[in-house]
């Protein structure tokens, strides 16, 4: 399974492509999507929209994991990150494709085993668990985080999914 995790952000959308083959998980790729701060916000909306297309054609993932962003310093940023992930949802949903979001908990307590983990040991963590050979840019390591969180996370949410949708009709 190929998976595509997401860090979505206005001036840089961070990503990561990872494959996992059984409990193995290998890099494919990682970066941001950087944006340019002077140029209109549906610009740049657009820009972050068709380069996770284009990445989505080009590795074909099974599955989109997004980040479900929880820091907002005033509201017009908040806003603004509302967009760069409903860009995130929609690119992975308009691709026919299964996307799952994960809280900074969530993804913190998957890669790292505990929730209030700082950057650096996720970091870490993520460039551990995939053997790059550096840390991986901030934006990028925090989407390959994503994407291991969802590896380890979605056979588990299936297994929810089955039962809760079971029970559902026996009612």
């Amino acid at each position: 399974m190929i998976i595509l995790g997401i860090d979505p952000g206005t001036r840089a959308t961070g990503y990561g492509l990872l494959e996992q083959q059984g409990n193995r998980l290998l890099h494919l790729d990682n970066g941001a999507i950087i944006t340019r701060s002077g140029s209109p916000l549906a610009e740049r909306l657009l820009l972050i929209y068709t380069q996770l297309e284009e990445l989505i054609l080009n590795f074909q993932p099974d599955a989109v994991a997004v980040e479900q962003v929880f820091v907002a310093k005033n509201a017009a940023s908040a806003l603004k990150l509302g967009h760069a992930r409903g860009i995130a949802l929609l690119t992975g949903v308009k691709a026919g494709l299964p996307v799952a979001e994960y809280t900074a908990l969530q993804v913190k307590s998957a890669v790292v085993g505990y929730g209030r983990a700082s950057k650096l040991q996720v970091q870490q963590m993520t460039r551990t668990l995939l053997c790059l050979p550096e840390i991986a840019q901030e934006d990028a390591s925090d989407a390959l985080a994503v994407a291991i969180c969802h590896a380890h996370s979605h056979h588990l949410n299936a297994k929810i999914a089955i039962q809760t949708n079971t029970s559902g009709r026996r009612r």
